[in-house]
């Protein structure tokens, strides 16, 4: 595994990590007002994630773990990604990029890890700072 595969590996873990953190918080207050177990379960931790980190790429380029791991995302042109591009690439990496993995684990990491299937559908590449 690269180095930065490695980095982008810890990076998601921090990341997931404050996202449980505040999905806990929110679950607090969620099961006096929803009943549905659905909601809990794929819903919310999933939109608490997504939410995180739209709003951290959008602003700096950098997720907390990212930032803690010494990565940034930019897009192919060396600039911050477009709102476009945040999304397909958390949508992709959430659905389809297991897939892509499980096909041709071979090729999974391009150009040393900086580029991961999701980041090749979306036009970004992640680089250390």
């Amino acid at each position: 595994m690269e180095s930065i595969t490695k980095k982008r590996t810890k990076a998601y873990l921090i990341d997931l990590a404050i996202s449980t953190a505040l999905t806990a918080g929110f679950e607090y207050f969620l099961r006096k007002k929803v009943k549905n177990e659905a909601v809990h379960a794929l819903v919310t931790p999933t939109v608490i994630m997504w939410s995180l980190e739209y709003a951290q790429l959008l602003k700096c380029g950098q997720t907390a773990g990212y930032k803690k791991m010494g990565l940034t995302l930019e897009n192919a042109q060396g600039l911050k990604p477009s709102p476009g591009q945040i999304v397909k690439r958390m949508a992709y990496r959430d659905t389809l990029s297991s897939l892509d993995y499980l096909k041709n684990r071979k090729k999974f990491e391009e150009q040393g890890g900086a580029v991961l299937p999701h980041d090749r559908f979306a036009g970004t590449v992640v680089k250390e700072i």
